[in-house]
């Protein structure tokens, strides 16, 4: 299967498929042709003017009043390359490294970029032989662009740097030449297109908003089970409530939970209690204002993900070459920062609904374990859910409202956006791991109820949880039940 890359609006879900479906890159006729007038107006440009281009025959940053020999320019931006790869600390994830490359090639193609047809289809390569580049977390402050993770990116086209291939970390020397690939000889103005962008910081966004889809849609299935065990009503949920506020993600929590329930022995029975919880009570107000975000963060990362983010830009049809500030990445690094605030809330949320479950409540034992005292039961996941939202807390300090100039202070404003990237993708992790802990708890707690059923959902849920996760009637090594939960979560 293939994926023509064109003007064709490229979306989160299209970005899925591509990946889990394995699909190979073809630049669309359109694209090719783009990229070759783009190219050739480049050239001509050059060759017809004495003025200096920034980036094309000047240095860069603070340098850019320094003038580059004509016979230097290829050495300029192959200076530019190995130069600006000193990324640092853990290795980027391989499968954001490989979106990285189809975001890059994405933005390349539109033919504002000035590069050579062949530096585009070497990544394309790339990608459809699974040759990932070794990328690294720390080096890029958002602007301008994410200059030393792209560095990393595209040093292989020099042959240089490392990659992962076939499950191996290799030079990518060593692999160029197994495949029969060449060295890409960069023309004008080419490092600055690779390096100029905002992939890094697109890329983790993408990878994260795919997994805050997930994580939402189970932090409703897990704690539809936790009101289940917990024994909650069901009348906050009922529809008249939310259309009186009129959010659309609360009132589609809400609507999530009447069906999830609907047929449940437990919610129906009479209750002794009034009122429940906030964690259980406002279920829709919170989920469902995480809701709302992550539709908004989708929308920005699909506006940033089909646009063409280097510099300078050239517009062939209008005579112009301009330097200007596309590569800045303020327009994500907040969204990606409220994104991890709303993720945060849902794990937040979902450790009060633990500490409620073991807490001795509603006719459900202490630590929801028989022989209190002897066994610990739940007591300490709830301490491990506890540790994590806390962590979760402090990584959800905006990074977007840091800015530390640099370039001798010719870049005196930058986003740090690569900064929320990667603190977002941790806040991903975190979150689904303490909801993991939850269906631990809620999973236990509802055995409890018996022999009363919940909803046929809940029950189907319960049982292919089960199939990863026993009930625990006395103490046990919890630390490969929480992993079999995060890997049951994950999987499902």
């Amino acid at each position: 299967m293939k994926h023509i890359i064109s003007n064709q609006r490229l979306t989160v879900a299209r970005i899925n498929e591509i990946l889990n479906c394995g699909m190979t890159l073809q630049l669309s006729e359109e694209s090719t042709e783009a990229i070759i007038k783009c190219r050739q107006f480049l050239d001509r440009k050059m060759a017809d003017t004495d003025n200096p281009v920034y980036g094309i025959s000047t240095g860069f940053g603070s340098l850019c009043n320094v003038t580059i020999p004509e016979e230097d320019l290829s050495q300029l931006q192959y200076n530019l390359v190995i130069s600006h790869a000193c990324g640092t600390g853990d290795e980027v994830r391989p499968e954001i490294v490989k979106i990285m490359l189809l975001l890059k090639i994405q933005s390349l193609s539109y033919g504002h970029s000035g590069v050579q047809p062949a530096t585009v289809q070497r990544l394309i390569d790339m990608f459809n032989n699974n040759v990932i580049p070794v990328v690294y977390q720390q080096g890029s402050l958002g602007a301008s662009g994410d200059l030393a993770p792209l560095a990393h990116l595209c040093l292989p086209l020099l042959k240089l740097g490392e990659v992962l291939y076939k499950g191996e970390k290799r030079q990518s020397a060593d692999v160029w030449d197994e495949l029969g690939w060449d060295e890409i000889r960069l023309q004008s103005k080419e490092g600055l297109a690779l390096l100029n962008g905002t992939q890094f910081m697109a890329a983790h966004g993408v990878w994260s908003l795919s997994h805050a889809e997930h994580i939402s849609d189970w932090a409703d299935k897990i704690a539809a089970m936790s009101l289940e065990a917990f024994d909650g009503r069901i009348e906050p949920f009922y529809p008249q409530v939310h259309e009186l506020r009129g959010h659309k993600g609360q009132i589609t929590t809400a609507q999530h939970f009447m069906e999830m329930l609907k047929g449940s022995e437990i919610i129906s029975r009479e209750k002794t209690h009034v009122q429940d919880p906030y964690s259980f009570r406002c279920i829709p107000q919170v989920h469902g204002a995480s809701k709302d975000t992550i539709r908004y963060v989708q929308d920005v990362i699909e506006t940033e993900i089909n646009s063409a983010t280097d510099n300078p830009t050239i517009f062939p049809d209008d005579d112009l070459i301009i330097s200007a500030g596309n590569f800045h990445g303020q327009p994500i690094a907040i969204p990606m920062d409220v994104l991890a605030i709303a993720l945060s809330e849902l794990s937040n949320i979902s450790e009060r609904r633990i500490y409620r479950l073991i807490s001795g409540q509603r006719g459900l034992p202490n630590f929801l374990v028989a022989n209190g005292g002897l066994n610990s039961g739940f007591m300490i996941p709830q301490y491990a859910a506890a540790s994590i939202v806390s962590q979760n807390k402090g990584l959800c300090m905006p990074a977007s409202v840091d800015s530390i100039p640099s370039s001798q202070d010719q870049e005196d404003h930058v986003s740090m956006g690569s900064n929320a990237a990667t603190k977002l993708v941790r806040v991903v992790e975190n979150t689904e791991r303490v909801l993991a802990i939850e269906l631990m708890n809620a999973a236990q707690a509802l055995e409890y109820r018996r022999p009363l059923k919940s909803s046929p959902l809940i029950e189907e849920i319960f049982d292919e949880y089960r199939k990863y996760v026993p009930f625990i009637e006395n103490d046990i090594y919890m630390h490969p039940l929480i992993e079999e939960s995060v890997k049951f979560i994950l999987k499902h």
